[in-house]
């Protein structure tokens, strides 16, 4: 999606990608084949580009690092990507500066002193993550009781954070985008809603507008903590006691994509902006509502152009192998009434085969 705008906003985009089939190779204009961790393909990507960026976390932070040490721009820098790429680091350094987030201990053993003081005050099963490597639900686990916990991070053999679980009233999530020269604009806040640990349905306005300015200034805070150039997304809790951080993503997020159709400046255009060093575009909604619906895969091969014969649906496919499980696509609705924009992005996430089902 970032290859559909690059031209319009006077980006050149080379991509590396682990195979000619990844679905980033038809909007590129100029492809390295090779993984993310293979040294030798991100220095041929760096010899051909001005900026390298990213669009999705599993890097490896030393390799990052070392192209930027070698003068090679890298837009949002290892040091910022660290706060998603190791949870570990990311938890320790927000409760340092006092944002809120859930209480926690990061332990690698199952005999640490400290993970058995962390559960003795604890009135419910914890939320385990393994620190590294995670995302959309994989990686976080719910053990049942205490000394399940215990047989889990035995399991693991990796350093884990295990937090407090939290009574939740809903959850949000708040993009930012901060240019180089430090220039920010924010999105406005949407509510999000989870299936088996991954983002099922996003809905803009979000439904605690009374939350908007308190996310906002939240998610410049943690821009200007982490020193992130392009999107900052924050999936955040919605408790009794106020927001709580949940997970951060430093590229253009799941949350962001109804703005392709409902905002002035879409997140994928508003990260290249970023990244290059441009100006950035308003982040202003175009409409009174939105609502996105992913698209997983089911039993069957999901068919696109069923969704595009829903009147009202943007059906965007992703190009992807389908696969069960597998998020293949979105579907977004937009208009001047919730209800009908939410049941016309249904209506067209099904027609398209997602085994997703809206929740009320």
């Amino acid at each position: 999606m970032m290859g559909d705008v690059a031209h319009r906003v006077g980006v050149r985009l080379n991509v590396l990608a682990t195979s000619i089939q990844d679905a980033a190779v038809a909007t590129a204009d100029q492809v390295v084949i090779g993984e993310p961790d293979d040294p030798f393909a991100l220095d041929e990507l760096a010899r051909d580009v001005d900026v390298v960026t990213f669009d999705h976390e599993l890097v490896d932070l030393d390799l990052v690092e070392s192209l930027s040490q070698r003068g090679v721009a890298v837009r949002p820098a290892a040091t910022a990507l660290r706060y998603a790429v190791d949870k570990a680091f990311q938890r320790r350094r927000f409760a340092e500066h006092g944002l809120p987030v859930p209480r926690f201990v990061v332990t690698d053993s199952a005999g640490d002193p400290a993970l058995w003081r962390f559960l003795s005050g604890l009135s419910s099963p914890p939320v385990v993550k393994v620190a590294r490597g995670g995302y959309d639900g994989r990686g976080v686990y719910f053990p049942e009781s205490m000394d399940d916990v215990r047989a889990l991070v035995r399991s693991l053999k990796a350093e884990v954070v295990v937090e407090e679980r939290l009574e939740l009233r809903g959850e949000v999530a708040q993009l930012v985008v901060r240019a180089v020269d430090g220039e920010m604009v924010h999105y406005p806040l949407v509510s999000t809603v989870q299936a088996d640990g991954m983002c099922v349905e996003v809905r803009f306005p979000a439904d605690a507008p009374d939350l908007a300015g308190e996310a906002a200034m939240l998610g410049e805070r943690i821009a200007e903590l982490i020193g992130v150039v392009g999107v900052l997304a924050i999936e955040l809790f919605v408790t009794d006691g106020g927001l709580v951080i949940n997970e951060v993503a430093l590229r253009p997020h799941n949350t962001g994509h109804w703005t392709i159709e409902g905002a002035a400046t879409d997140q994928f255009s508003n990260h290249l902006l970023a990244v290059s060093g441009q100006s950035l575009g308003p982040a202003t909604p175009i409409v009174a509502h939105a609502v996105m619906v992913n698209v997983v895969g089911g039993d069957e091969p999901t068919v696109p152009a069923a969704g595009r014969a829903i009147d009202g649906a943007f059906v965007h496919d992703y190009g992807k192998a389908w696969r069960p499980g597998r998020k293949l696509g979105h579907v977004t609705a937009v208009g001047d009434d919730a209800t009908l924009a939410r049941v016309t992005a249904w209506a067209g996430a099904r027609a398209y085969g997602t085994r997703t089902r809206e929740t009320t």
